[in-house]
């Protein structure tokens, strides 16, 4: 059993096509700081400085999905998908200015999922 931690909906991976088309290769970070809050922001590939305090989660519609050490703690045991949803966010990520931003859904693993997951 293969059991990812990131997820996004096709309606994310529309909107990901194009903001990549427009800024390249594009990465997503979710903080949990300020700004939209834990919101997962999108950034070009080298607008955003990453070191050990963040944890490589996944890929999505081919782009890198990081978190923070301390945010993953609250999220290790739920399964993200990155979703879109009309309104504009407070933050710095890439899809502000199309009036929309991304958001998360989360659901708990099952137990049988808990024990495929590769441990981070």
């Amino acid at each position: 059993m293969s059991v990812n931690r990131v997820l996004i909906t096709k309606e994310a991976e529309a909107v990901v096509d194009q903001l990549r088309q427009q800024h390249g290769p594009l990465i997503f970070h979710q903080s949990g700081g300020c700004c939209d809050g834990s919101s997962p922001m999108c950034f070009g590939e080298d607008e955003l400085f990453l070191n050990e305090s963040d944890i490589l989660l996944g890929e999505v519609s081919g782009c890198p999905f990081y978190m923070s050490k301390d945010q993953f703690e609250y999220w290790k045991h739920t399964q993200v998908t990155v979703d879109i949803t009309k309104g504009r966010g407070s933050s710095f990520s890439l899809e502000i200015p199309l009036g929309i931003r991304f958001i998360i859904k989360s659901r708990l693993y099952t137990e049988e999922e808990l024990k495929a997951l590769k441990l981070l």
